[in-house]
């Protein structure tokens, strides 16, 4: 279905985002009265090539972090230049965001003034064609729902106080469904919290709603959570897997990886020893970011060595970035992708990365930023790439449950044709 509806106006404006940072908002108003939003999300711990993201750097307001000059691009530049544009043709309006902006990292406009403009014309676009945005965007093949990867654990700089590394994740691959796989996860979750409590440990939850524990050592935050899968009632490895978000470039001091809580330096090496000491002795089917964003004789050598027993992702190695992964492809690094809209820019950019990384054999993570939105485009992307894999969070904090609730939308509106993707989705070996 299309539409020969077109772009009569867009609007930019400042909200907030879950930690009540400013960010930009997009509203894309089409000649036949339909109209939609998009509201960008950011990260705390970012790859050193992402996309920039404009702040104004004004201390007098919000610390600095204000984005009206991002807001001013969408309104004074962004929007006149799209004005007139057919609602459907995302690649023309994507191209033309491109060309504005005429830099490799969107520097001039910023990625946050671009995605939320270029998400806002998929939105409005999909509600004109009369279509739910993963219809939109996947086409008629759109059915597989996400295995989710809910952050239960955070630590680094998303949880300070809690473990070194960055996040420790559930993985319900052995469910049915995805409302099954959700529920899986949630009673695991609020048996982890149980534990904490016997423990007379915090209970205080991290950015992205994991529990935040003072832990002796990073490995007893992976006891804790076998302990959870099993107290809920659940099959560790079966039921339930696990997988870690080291967010390394975060460790990394005077030259060696510094897990603090164990007062030890790792070299890359280490870091890859360490990796297959814990799958070894968890059901660990994922690791992501285990090395620094620019290591990538590193990442090709750890693949090389683990990259048939897990999933090695790389996050800000990649940052959704083709380019990268034609370098990644080429050396043989990792053998999984995370997606994040924000740190390239555009829709049409994010679906060519995604798209490339599982035609060239590697599996996608779409994943939420640590300052996220109630904003569920995520969830619908998931889905429209048939990927199979999706990090939105702790099944807590009203941001992170909306792209669970949406996929449970989805699945619903689905019916029979819905397949969930559970261990298959960690199968893909490149």
């Amino acid at each position: 279905m299309a539409t020969t509806a077109s772009i009569a106006r867009v609007i930019g404006e400042e909200v907030l985002d879950s930690r009540g940072n400013p960010t930009v908002q997009v509203t894309v108003v089409l000649d036949d009265g339909s109209h939609a939003s998009a509201t960008v999300p950011s990260g705390a711990s970012t790859g050193e090539s992402e996309a920039v993201e404009i702040r104004d750097g004004d201390r007098r307001r919000y610390g600095g972090k204000g984005v009206l000059t991002a807001v001013r691009h969408v309104n004074e530049l962004i929007g006149p230049a799209l004005i007139g544009l057919l609602a459907d043709d995302q690649w023309r309006i994507d191209a033309v965001l491109i060309e504005l902006d005429g830099t490799d990292f969107k520097s001039r406009l910023g990625a946050n003034a671009t995605l939320g403009a270029s998400l806002a014309c998929a939105r409005v676009a999909a509600q004109a064609c009369r279509l739910p945005l993963f219809r939109y965007l996947g086409g008629d093949e759109a059915r597989v729902l996400p295995t989710p990867l809910l952050n239960v654990l955070d630590g680094g700089i998303h949880g300070t106080g809690g473990p070194d590394l960055q996040e420790f994740m559930l993985v319900p691959l052995g469910a049915p469904t995805f409302r099954e796989a959700l529920r899986y996860g949630v009673e695991s979750y609020h048996a982890l919290r149980d534990l904490l409590l016997e423990r007379r440990g915090t209970t205080n939850v991290g950015d992205e709603g994991g529990f935040v524990p003072v832990l002796p050592s990073n490995v007893a935050a992976l006891d804790l959570m076998m302990q959870a899968i099993e107290r809920a009632g659940y099959r560790p490895g079966e039921d339930i897997a696990l997988a870690v978000d080291f967010a390394a470039a975060g460790l990394w001091h005077d030259g060696r990886y510094r897990l603090e809580l164990e007062g030890r330096g790792l070299s890359a090496e280490d870091m890859g020893g360490l990796c297959r000491e814990w799958s070894e002795r968890y059901p660990l089917v994922s690791v992501e970011d285990p090395l620094m964003d620019n290591d990538w004789d590193g990442y090709a050598r750890l693949t090389r060595e683990l990259g048939d027993r897990m999933q090695i992702a790389g996050d800000d190695l990649f940052v959704s970035n083709r380019s990268f992964l034609v370098k990644g492809v080429a050396q043989r690094c990792c053998n999984c992708v995370v997606i994040k809209p924000n740190q390239v820019g555009t829709v049409t950019e994010t679906l060519n990365t995604a798209r490339m990384a599982l035609a060239a054999g590697y599996s996608c993570m779409v994943a939420h930023r640590s300052g996220d939105t109630e904003d569920t485009s995520i969830a619908d992307l998931a889905v429209a790439l048939n990927c199979g894999q999706i990090k939105a969070g702790a099944p807590a904090r009203g941001e992170r449950v909306a792209k669970y609730n949406r996929l449970l939308t989805i699945e619903s509106s689905l019916g029979n044709a819905a397949r969930y993707a559970g261990r298959e989705a960690f199968g893909r070996r490149r």
